[in-house]
């Protein structure tokens, strides 16, 4: 049975639509909540009947100020950074807790948007109180985008932002993209959000219950993704053309939180440079969202080589709202393929936990514990072509020149060992590929890079800054992932494309 065949013999669209959670458990009180976590579909219907008063209230306020710059982390950070750059504007955002990228925000002119489902995310936390010291504290310069009942909507009311907008609950935040947590930043930097929402709205009424199954491009996504994993191609190498920016990491973290747990899953690669054929491996498959003729003839090749690819082609920028919901409708129907909750994250608190043992460490020894810093050579060595992945997890000013010297090693760790290979800035990974490093497949290899600055950033009322908390964090995951059995080395940035080199030559 295919997984197409598997998921119409189980219902799985009018479940889905239902909010009927027996599609991902047989357990009924599990599948009750799963079922809370299934607002994402209608609230692209509400998001469409409010554009009009958001992109409104959004081009007034905006008279006021030159930027946004968006506070937030995982999915209060990607979907707005896929706007703000496939469809343009002034977004800026922070989705970093590096002190030179914190430095570099401009305050004068900018609107802080503070973006925290929980209202108690370390990261936009503090980022609000570093702003919050730096702007004097003046509440007309901020708004929350956040859940009811948060401490984040609390502390909004208490010190008089501009506007706090309250989402649904019951969305998880990779799921967020077409809720207040995507739309409102990408409104207040000039964007129509209308024809977006347009676009994903007709692939909901299109993909519902009374669509045929040859004819439901989700379901029939999701029951590819769902079968390649089980046939080994669980490495999904997301190719886009230069104009969809950013969308690739958006991906990321929706596939890797999904599907990333009990030991499976799709392991997301993207912005990784296309090669030649013969650099992939049997556990590669391709997703290749298009708008030009940039990287045809390259798929092309990879396809005539035997490599399954799956097309899409956006006609206009706007379609990037289509792809959105294809794609969270296609993880969902994955999640069922794979036998797995694609709501939860149950191994993302771990490098949390640990990050905040080491910042309480911090406050009583003014100092950081030691960690193992591990070899490089070592960890290279125990990689096996075609079943590894190598992760590079950065923790460094993720600007374009650092961006592009780390790729530049990754392309030659991939070439030189053919195994897939991705790339993560700390701590933004930590909300996006975290769940599927610590919950996923165990054939992941971790090379921390660590900066080499010793710039600072402060936290007004808090006993550390910033260079801290990063360096906390980098600690936290290293050990949330060596607690898992798994390989980690860590290398400060200044020695890194050294260090790898030597170890790859040595390997040769």
């Amino acid at each position: 049975m295919s997984g197409v065949e598997e998921l119409v013999a189980r219902d799985a669209v009018r479940k889905l639509y239902a909010a009927d959670g027996s599609l991902w458990t047989e357990d009924p009180e599990l599948a009750a909540e799963i079922a809370r976590w299934t607002g994402w579909l209608p609230v692209v219907g509400e998001m469409r009947r409010e554009a009009a008063a958001i992109e409104a209230w959004a081009g007034e306020t905006m008279t006021r100020f030159e930027r946004v710059v968006l506070c937030g982390m995982g999915g209060s950070s990607l979907a707005p950074l896929v706007f703000g750059e496939v469809l343009g504007g002034p977004l800026v955002i922070l989705d970093t807790t590096d002190p030179d990228a914190v430095n570099a925000i401009p305050v004068d002119g900018s609107l802080f948007v503070i973006a925290s489902k929980s209202g108690s995310t370390l990261e936009p936390e503090i980022m609000e109180e570093h702003f919050w010291g730096a702007t004097g504290g003046d509440g007309s310069r901020f708004v929350a985008i956040t859940d009811p009942g948060s401490k984040l909507a609390a502390r909004a009311a208490e010190r008089g932002f501009l506007r706090t907008f309250l989402n649904r609950p019951d969305i998880g935040g990779r799921f967020s993209a077409l809720s207040f947590f995507g739309l409102v930043p990408a409104a207040l930097a000039g964007i129509a959000i209308t024809p977006v929402l347009d676009r994903a709205l007709a692939v909901v009424e299109r993909s519902g219950p009374g669509a045929s199954p040859s004819e439901n491009v989700p379901l029939q996504l999701g029951a590819i993704l769902g079968e390649q994993v089980k046939a080994g191609r669980d490495k999904l190498t997301i190719v886009a053309s230069p104009s969809l920016g950013p969308v690739g990491l958006w991906l990321e973290q929706l596939l890797a939180e999904s599907t990333g747990k009990l030991g499976t899953g799709v392991v997301p690669l993207a912005d990784e440079a296309l090669g030649p054929p013969e650099v992939y491996g049997p556990d590669r498959a391709f997703a290749y969202l298009r708008t030009d003729a940039t990287h045809d003839a390259a798929i092309a090749a990879i396809a005539e080589a035997g490599f399954p690819v799956t097309t899409f082609t956006l006609d206009d920028p706007t379609a990037i709202g289509e792809q959105m919901i294809i794609w969270e409708l296609a993880t969902a129907y994955c999640g069922a393929v794979l036998g797995i909750n694609p709501f939860d994250q149950p191994n993302v608190q771990a490098a949390k936990d640990l990050t905040v043992a080491s910042l309480r460490a911090f406050e009583a020894a003014g100092t950081l514990d030691d960690v193992d810093p591990g070899s490089v050579a070592d960890a290279l060595a125990t990689a096996v072509s075609g079943k590894s992945f190598v992760v590079i997890q950065a923790y460094t000013t993720p600007d374009a020149a650092s961006e592009a010297a780390l790729q530049e090693v990754r392309g030659e760790i991939r070439d030189a060992l053919k195994v897939a290979t991705a790339l993560g800035f700390g701590p933004r990974y930590l909300h996006s590929t975290g769940q599927l490093h610590k919950g996923g497949p165990r054939t992941g290899i971790y090379l921390q890079v660590i900066a080499d600055s010793t710039s600072d950033a402060d936290i007004p009322g808090r006993p550390w800054g910033f260079r801290t908390v990063i360096e906390a964090q980098s600690r936290g995951d290293a050990g949330a992932l060596r607690e898992t059995g798994q390989v980690v080395a860590r290398v400060p940035l200044s020695a890194f494309a050294d260090t790898v080199r030597a170890a790859l030559a040595g390997k040769g």
